[in-house]
């Protein structure tokens, strides 16, 4: 088996159960069985959908900044709560709970590495002002 180098900003990684790895093209976007692992460069908060709460409710997420300045904000799980801040700089990363609604907004551009199992991921848009 020849092995080669994968652009991990270009393609997705998909891990499946019985410990196999498929690359694809990141236009390819499926919703194959199993976790996926995606990095993605991040310049303006358009990138990273900060005007929407996201969640996955089959599994975790880590959201891990690889390199630049972000903030992961958790949505309140009662109303009149505020909303979870956890800041994160290069080289750390956060996990964030099944079905916890959350979404990013950043601090300076950022290149950004996620790992979850996508199956019946949401977005929602963000009512509250800002």
């Amino acid at each position: 088996m020849t092995v080669t180098p994968i652009d991990l900003f270009a393609s997705l990684l998909h891990l499946h159960q019985g410990g196999g790895i498929h690359a694809e093209p990141r236009a390819a976007d499926s919703e194959r069985d199993g976790w996926r692992v995606m990095a993605f460069h991040a310049k303006t908060d358009a990138d990273v959908h900060a005007d929407q709460w996201e969640v996955h409710p089959e599994a975790e997420e880590v959201v891990s900044c690889l390199i630049g300045k972000m903030r992961l904000y958790l949505r309140p799980e009662r109303p009149g709560q505020p909303e979870e801040e956890i800041r994160l700089a290069a080289g750390t990363a956060a996990i964030v709970p099944r079905g916890r609604w959350h979404r990013i907004e950043l601090d300076t551009p950022s290149n950004i590495m996620a790992v979850t199992l996508p199956r019946g991921s949401r977005l929602e848009k963000r009512t509250e002002a800002r």
